[in-house]
Order: C-alpha cells, then structure tokens, then sequence
C-alpha cells in the first residue's frame, strides 16, 4: 500500500494522515469543508513544529511529511487511485452509511474500506457495500501520532486476508495493532466509557468535586489524566454517542448516560471543542496546555 485516503480533517482524521504520511505514504485527506482541510493542515503543521523542536524529526521530514499530503473537498476525485480509505467522519451512523455507500461506488473493487469508528458495528457498515470481506475496524487512540494502538475490528465478514494487510500496515506505521470482535465499544470504549460515565454520575451525585475526582484517580490509579478532563479531551458529545451506541446495542441500563452529561452536550459544553465543559478552556493557551500532555 502506498496510497491512502483520510476521510474527515477533524481531530482523528488531521492526526491519522499526519501519520501516515509521516511514515512515507502519499495522503488525500477529505473533507466537504475547505476551512476544515485548512484547519487539518494548520494542526498538523504546528504538531510537526513541536516534534522538530523536541527534536523528535528534522526540519526536512517535516516538509517531506507536509508533502506527503494532498487535500479534496470532493470524494470521488479524493478516492481515485488509493489503495486504502480510512473514514474518520463524525461518529454518525447514517453519515457513515452514507459514505461507505459512495465509497463502493467510487472504489475500485480491490481497495480496503476501513472506519475509524469507535463504537458503530462494523458488519452493519460494510452491509452499506458489496465488499463486506475488505471492510474492517481500524479504531487510532487520539492524539493518533503519539498513541501507540489500534484496535483493529473485524466485521461478521471481514476476510482474514484484510485484516492482516491492516494488522502489518498498522505495524509499519509503528503502532501495535489489537484484534477484537465487533460488538458495541469494541475493547477500548466498552471498558472507558462505563469508567467515564460512573466519574460523571459520582459529580452528579455530590460525591466529590471535578478536579476532586480526578485527582483520585490520577494520584490514585497512575491515570494520566481524570476521567472528566479526559472526556473534555475526547469530547463530551462524542463520549454521549458512544453511550448510547452501546445502551442502544446491549439493552442494558449500566450503559445508561448519566443526566448531567446529557445536559452539558445540549447546553454546547462539550469540552476542548467548545471551550468548555468540564475544565474551562476559554483562553487558547488553556486547552494547548491540556493538549500537549500528549505531545
């Protein structure tokens, strides 16, 4: 594989083009919003800044990787020629749909579909196509260039053959691939989530107090982060689609989203994104000093 496609330039999408085109691979990187493709390169840019600093890459594999990179606004001539689409469109299960629906139009009938998706069943979008056996999970960590895994989902039709060309190619990006089986919240999300939503409904209750509880937890259980500013990192509208998801496709009450969560998406809090959610983040430093724990 040497061409990739990334559809979404959002957090997930800027940082999985930025990695592979980081290690070699020429990027089309999609979006429908050319001030999102701007925003995408502008991150990316200043994450290869900080890494030059650091002194992690020189200032010529910076370029290189800049490069490596092309971006559309259009799909179908995004998709030309590529040996592999990564999704990593809003978690959305009609939006997603709807993309892969294209996407096997656009396609050749030997390239692999793959869904960034944290939570949406990968047979029910490789059903959108006629390809089920190249559609699979290839679920990055955020920030995708430091984080080290991805979950790789198999449908109910994925073919061993894609998913160890997915397996390897995760490999050569330098991330440590993990198989798992596709059922709600796959691995990462089914055990996170459910720990996210209990620190939310702990604040709720009156237990303890935001910065309180992630105290405990990252004093208490070497967390890197709190449960609460990890889900602002995340995003709080993203953590609530995932609830659901899993609420949805397992019919149990402990997947519930806790009220106060549910209240803070509707009310715009959603975290980093928005400037607010759990922590403040109305100052551009604020939220950047969040970020670069990760850098």
């Amino acid at each position: 594989m040497k061409n990739i496609a990334v559809i979404g330039a959002g957090t997930m999408g800027n940082g999985i083009a930025h990695t592979f085109a980081q290690y070699g691979y020429k990027v089309n990187l999609i979006d429908i919003s050319e001030e999102s493709l701007k925003k995408g390169i502008q991150t990316i840019t200043k994450n290869l800044d900080r890494m030059v600093k650091r002194e992690k890459i020189s200032e010529e594999e910076k370029q290189t990787t800049l490069d490596n990179i092309s971006s559309f606004t259009d799909l179908k001539n995004g998709v030309q020629n590529v040996d592999l689409v990564v999704e990593a469109a809003t978690e959305n299960e009609e939006l997603k749909l709807n993309i892969f629906k294209q996407l096997e139009e656009f396609c050749d009938e030997n390239v692999i579909l793959a869904s960034n998706t944290s939570s949406i069943s990968i047979t029910k979008i490789a059903a959108a196509t006629k390809r089920a056996d190249k559609v699979i999970g290839m679920h990055f960590m955020n920030p995708v260039p430091i984080m080290k895994l991805v979950e790789i989902i198999r449908g109910y039709n994925t073919s061993d053959e894609t998913t160890k060309t997915i397996s390897t190619l995760a490999e050569k990006l330098n991330k440590v691939p993990v198989e798992a089986n596709d059922y709600p919240g796959f691995v990462a999300n089914r055990i996170l989530m459910p720990m996210i939503n209990e620190a939310i409904e702990t604040l709720y209750n009156g237990v303890a107090g935001v910065k309180e509880i992630d105290t405990v937890m990252k004093l208490g259980m070497a967390h890197p982060m709190g449960p609460l500013q990890l889900a602002d990192f995340i995003g709080l509208d993203v953590c609530l689609s995932i609830l659901e998801v899993m609420h949805e496709g397992f019919k149990n009450p402990k997947y519930a989203p806790c009220p106060l969560l549910v209240n803070m998406v509707l009310a715009g809090k959603k975290g980093i994104k928005t400037g607010e959610g759990f922590y403040d983040y109305s100052e551009n430093r604020k939220a950047e000093k969040v970020a670069s724990q990760f850098s």
